[in-house]
């Protein structure tokens, strides 16, 4: 029996093809063409919701808590999970002024 993708598996899943449309817009597979472009991108993930690549690279997206059901309250398989609440983008993620990253201008 397979599980589900683990968080970082999922992280993978989305960002190959934010970085394959990327390249194609581009019409490059150089990051200092393709990355760029990828920082331009602004909308939503499948899997994350809405996102947005920051200056500094990092992808920020809505997190959310979750609280595990009760195994009566599960109705299908992988029905486990509860949403309890969700932190906004700018709340979830250190602010960029903060990074000290030297890819910030």
């Amino acid at each position: 029996m397979r599980g589900l993708p683990s968080g970082n598996q999922a992280g993978v899943y989305a960002s190959t093809p934010a970085y394959l449309n990327a390249v194609a817009a581009v019409a490059s597979d150089d990051a200092k063409d393709a990355v760029p472009q990828m920082k331009k991108f602004k909308g939503k993930d499948k899997l994350f919701g809405d996102i947005t690549m920051r200056q500094d690279g990092r992808v920020i997206h809505p997190m959310y808590l979750f609280e595990i059901k009760k195994q009566k309250e599960s109705k299908y398989p992988y029905d486990y999970y509860r949403l309890i609440s969700i932190v906004p983008a700018d709340q979830a993620f250190r602010p960029l002024a903060d990074g000290g990253c030297s890819l910030v201008k």
